[in-house]
């Protein structure tokens, strides 16, 4: 019988070995965490979170696909927006807080874009971080959220068009 080409292939699950979620720790556990701020939480809960996801790998918790960055970048979201809801009556992220680390930049500049972030809709917020920073494709970042691709790439194109209008305003004449 063959298969219809609309039908995806099964996922594969693993469970990572100790080395391996070290790997993945040490490679993205700084952009998770700021995945996790993109998402709302302060940087201490942020690090938290990540944290929280890697201990769940490490007990065996969990297993997830053979490509696991999308599966790691969804935990974190889900793990972000759960704590976000359990913690409504809280106040909300510092104005000046710094959670982007960033050796390059000036303290100034890495303000800036956070509040240009910050200013945008939370879902186009959460595609740039996922593209830009982390790396993903715009087909990983749809896997990750779970929405359609072509949402996603609208998202990210409105999403920097309004990037370039806060932070290159042009002068008025």
């Amino acid at each position: 019988m063959k298969r219809s080409a609309s039908r995806k292939e099964p996922l594969e699950f693993d469970r990572l070995t100790a080395v391996r979620v070290k790997e993945l720790y040490e490679k993205h556990g700084d952009a998770l965490a700021a995945y996790a701020c993109c998402c709302g939480l302060d940087f201490a809960a942020a690090e938290d979170t990540v944290q929280k996801v890697f201990l769940k790998l490490l007990r065996g918790e969990t297993s997830v696909p053979r490509t696991p960055v999308a599966y790691l970048y969804r935990a974190v979201r889900n793990a972000s927006f759960n704590l976000r809801r359990d913690r409504k009556h809280e106040t909300g992220l510092a104005e000046q807080e710094k959670w982007f680390v960033h050796g390059r930049r000036a303290p100034e500049e890495v303000l800036a874009l956070q509040t240009a972030l910050r200013e945008l809709p939370e879902e186009q917020r959460e595609v740039v971080f996922l593209r830009i920073w982390s790396g993903l494709t715009l087909q990983e970042i749809a896997d990750a959220t779970k929405m359609p691709m072509n949402t996603v790439a609208s998202r990210y194109r409105y999403a920097l068009e309004k990037l370039r209008e806060r932070l290159n305003p042009r002068p008025e004449l």
